[in-house]
Order: structure tokens, then C-alpha cells, then sequence
């Protein structure tokens, strides 16, 4: 691994957990962690309830868009982290990969996509533990 670590987050429509996630390592490690999301079949717009669940805890992920997944992403990426993506993940030797069972926050209300984020909270700082990063508060 490079001496700034990257991550990419990868969930099928990018729309809800890898964009929560993206922004919860953005969040806690700063410029530490290179940070990447993307989807095999990206969606139009960020999950409103993904959006409203993060700004609850004063993370703002409204002008993030989903981003279609590619081999280069993958390539450039240290760590890659699946979130439920399948068959359309690309593997690349010498890659860590990591897969995370998240519920789909699609489709869902608020009050279901809270256990979501503090779910993907929880994965990061035990992420940038596992990476020797500290995570800021």
C-alpha cells in the first residue's frame, strides 16, 4: 500500500451505503485516505434519506453524484470495499477486498436508513484502525 491509502467504496446504484460511507472516511481521516465511490448501475441522484441521515450528524452529501464503476477506479484503489455490487466488481491482484453486508437503504425512510449510517460508521473507524490511521473527531 501506497503511503496515503485509498479506498473505494463500490455499491450497485452509489446512491446510499458507498456514498455514506465515502463521506464518513472523507470526514474522519481528512487528506489521509484517498477516497473513491462508484456503482455498477449508478442511480440519478443520492438517496434523499442517505442525505437527510447525514446531514442529522452534520455531514453534508447533497452534491455528491453516483458514479459508474470502472477498472481504473478499481486499479487506482488500495482497498476496495463491496457493498453489494455482485458479479460486477472487477478483481485486480494485489487489491484488499473487503465486503461489507449493509441493507439496502433504498427505497427506505429515514428511520430506516439510521442503523444504516451508524452501521457504516462503525465499519470506517474500524477501517482506518485496520489502516493505522487515526481517525479526527
Amino acid at each position: 500500500m501506497t503511503s496515503k491509502p485509498s479506498v473505494l467504496f463500490v455499491c450497485v446504484h452509489n446512491a446510499g451505503r458507498s456514498q455514506m460511507a465515502a463521506a464518513f472516511l472523507t470526514h474522519l481521516a481528512g487528506d489521509s485516505v484517498e477516497v473513491r465511490s462508484a456503482g455498477s448501475a449508478p442511480a440519478d441522484q443520492v438517496n434523499p434519506a442517505a442525505v437527510a441521515a447525514m446531514r442529522e450528524i452534520g455531514i453534508d452529501i447533497c452534491a455528491e453524484i453516483p458514479r459508474i464503476l470502472t477498472g481504473d477506479a478499481v486499479q487506482r484503489s488500495d482497498v476496495v470495499i463491496t457493498m453489494g455490487c455482485g458479479d460486477a466488481c472487477p478483481y485486480f491482484p494485489g487489491k484488499q477486498y473487503l465486503d461489507w453486508k449493509l441493507n439496502d437503504p433504498a427505497g427506505r425512510g429515514i428511520d430506516a436508513v439510521r442503523p444504516i449510517r451508524d452501521d457504516i460508521e462503525k465499519r470506517v473507524r474500524g477501517l482506518l484502525d485496520e489502516l493505522g490511521i487515526p481517525a479526527r473527531s
